[in-house]
Order: structure tokens, then sequence, then C-alpha cells
């Protein structure tokens, strides 16, 4: 098959806006797709696509994208060989990626693939949470931007937190608490309990608090928290010391996920690598500061897991977001050499050499 129609498929993502919650329309046209190519395809319970490949009860090779994006409205367009607009990177090129490569796979291998483009991912993540209940995989690969040679082996956890802070009307001459300070004041003690936290530690291995908002008046304020924590951060007891802190102020958790890092010896990783170093030369690898639906997954199926997909990760939410096309047309055949290597493993209990053998490199991101 040739490359016009992975670019067709791809372009037809692009063009259909999926901003996060409003994905019905990408859903439907992606679930048409796959159909059409030859995938049983549908929609769950909750949204996300569906499109399953190979062998039925054989082991089962999660492929998981998603389907939204941030907000901002961009012409489409090719130039230079490049395709431009919102999600080419994050991540309908990594999921595209994923059809065509389960696509040519399927034919090559015993095991049961599943292609799936989640609702949310830009927001609570809700088809990801679905999955966690009603599917059981073997392996999994997270569809998002890595970069053609390169494995992203872990994300960093978060939390989202917010305090409501009430206070008695007061004269500004009065030395009494005016709820607006105490917002301040409350950021402030975060902010240094975690930067005593390990602040020699490499950026992926330490908690990042960041001020996201602040605002209120001499009786009501509400301070806006996000912290990015690395693997292992106690979530229970920093939110019980914030609690504490609070006192009779009102503390809410909006969001929490931990922190998720694969082995150099994971399969999904080593076949990764081994795709790369087929077709695209010595692979590297990479951890991210930012989270992804391998968070949310990662710790309820406990099993090999790494992300992968064509795209420049700089460009995610930005107005020059921009793919490839070569690049995406080579990560195609990598993801289908590695959905080949896992097969293999799955159902022979080998790993090949090509998938064992080399060495890669180790960036942070």
């Amino acid at each position: 098959m040739g490359g016009h129609d992975e670019t067709v498929l791809l372009r037809r993502l692009v063009e259909t806006a999926s901003v996060t919650g409003h994905e019905d329309q990408l859903a439907r046209q992606l679930v048409d797709d796959m159909a059409a190519l030859g995938f049983q395809a549908h929609r769950d319970a909750v949204g996300n696509a569906v499109g399953e490949l190979g062998k039925p009860g054989g082991p089962l090779i999660l492929l998981l994208g998603h389907l939204d994006t941030v907000p901002g409205d961009l012409p489409v367009f090719e130039r230079d060989g490049k395709l431009y607009g919102r999600g080419t990177v994050d991540a309908k090129g990594p999921l595209a990626t994923m059809v065509w490569a389960a696509l040519r796979a399927s034919t090559r291998c015993d095991a049961h693939l599943m292609v799936v483009g989640a609702v949310g991912e830009e927001g609570c993540s809700p088809g990801a949470h679905h999955l966690c209940r009603t599917t059981k995989p073997d392996v999994v690969v997270i569809g998002e931007p890595s970069g053609l040679g390169t494995v992203v082996i872990g994300y960093k956890g978060i939390l989202r937190l917010a305090v409501d802070i009430a206070r008695p009307g007061s004269h500004t001459s009065s030395p009494g608490p005016r709820a607006v300070e105490v917002a301040a004041e409350y950021w402030e003690a975060v902010r240094r309990r975690l930067a005593a936290d390990r602040a020699a530690q490499p950026a992926f291995d330490r908690a990042i608090p960041a001020l996201v908002a602040l605002n209120g008046d001499l009786l009501r304020a509400r301070v806006e928290m996000s912290c990015r924590i690395p693997v292992g951060f106690d979530r229970n007891g920093f939110v019980s010391w914030l609690r504490e802190l609070a006192g009779s102020d009102s503390l809410s958790v909006i969001e929490s996920l931990p922190a998720v890092r694969s082995p150099r010896t994971d399969p999904v990783v080593a076949a990764l690598r081994a795709g790369i170093r087929q077709h695209a030369g010595l692979p590297s690898s990479k951890v991210k500061l930012g989270t992804s639906d391998m968070n949310v997954v990662g710790p309820v199926w406990n099993v090999p897991i790494a992300a992968y997909g064509p795209g420049d990760s700089r460009l995610d939410h930005t107005d020059e977001e921009h793919l490839d096309l070569a690049e995406y047309m080579t990560a195609i055949d990598v993801l289908t050499t590695a959905i080949e290597e896992l097969a293999a493993e799955l159902t022979t209990g080998r790993r090949s050499s090509r998938a064992a053998a080399g060495t890669y490199r180790e960036t942070a991101l």
C-alpha cells in the first residue's frame, strides 16, 4: 500500500476538529475509516473509537492514542513535505501511525490487535479510565509524539489542587488575617516545602510546583496550584500535609496521577527500539515532564508499556504545529516492526536478537 492512503487518513483526522469534549464527529469518522480498512470497529460506552484486528482470544496488544486536541482553529495545509494543523503532532499523527501499523502487522502475527482513539486525554481522561475498567491488555503502546528515533519511557505525575479561603470582614488597618493574604501565604508554604525536597535532583526526579491562579479580596480568596511529581512521590502524605495546612479552609484535589516510568528492559521498549534500529538508526529514549494516558492506565494494568509516535513534542499546543510526512511514513514502519516483535514474544515466548541487541541514549524533556 502506497503512501497516498496513509497521508489521506492522517489529513482527514487533522481536518476534523475535535477539541476535548467535542470528539463525536471524529470518533464516528475514524470508526468508519477503520471499518473500511478491514477492522472490526465500533464506539464504546464513553465514545472511544475502537478498531480490532488479528486473532480473537490471542495475546492483546493495545495501541492507545487519543482523539482530542487543545483549542485552536489552525489552517490545514501541506508545504515542503509537512502537514500543518491542530493535532498533527498531538496526537493525530501518532494515532494514524497506529492504525496503519496495526493493519500491516495483522497479516503477519497471531496476536489480537486493538487500536483505540480515546476521548478526553487533554482533560481528565474519561476514555482511558473507561478502558481501565473494561480491558486487560498484555502490552500497551501509547500514541504520543516521541520523535522518529525515540521511545518515551516515563511521564511525571500531577497533583492539581485548589484552596478556598474565607475570613471575617475587617478594615485594612486591622491586624487580623485577610483572605487573599492567607491564600498567598499558603502558596509560599507549598513552594518552600517542595523547593527543599531533593532540590539538587534532575527535573524528572523532583516535585515542581506551579501557581496557576490566585484571586480574591479581604473576605474570600482562592489559590489554585499544580504540582508535577516524580516516581514514588507520597501523594497521600502530601495531601494530608496540605489539609493540615489549610485548617478550616476547603482543600480540593482536582486531579491526582502518579508518575510512571518503564525500565530499559521493558519488552515494549525493546520492541520499539528494534523497530527504530531497523528503520531509523540509533534509538534513544526520554522521559517527559508532562502527563499522558500512560499515567492513567500504567499503574492499573501493570503491564509492559511505553509511548511512541512521530512528531516534535515541542510543537504541542502551538500555532506552528506540523508533522513531517516522511517521518510519519517511517514511523509506521517502526511501529509495524515493533508490533511484530511483541506478537512473536507473546505467542512464542522468544524475543528476537533484533529486539535484545544494541544500546540507546536517554534524555529528559
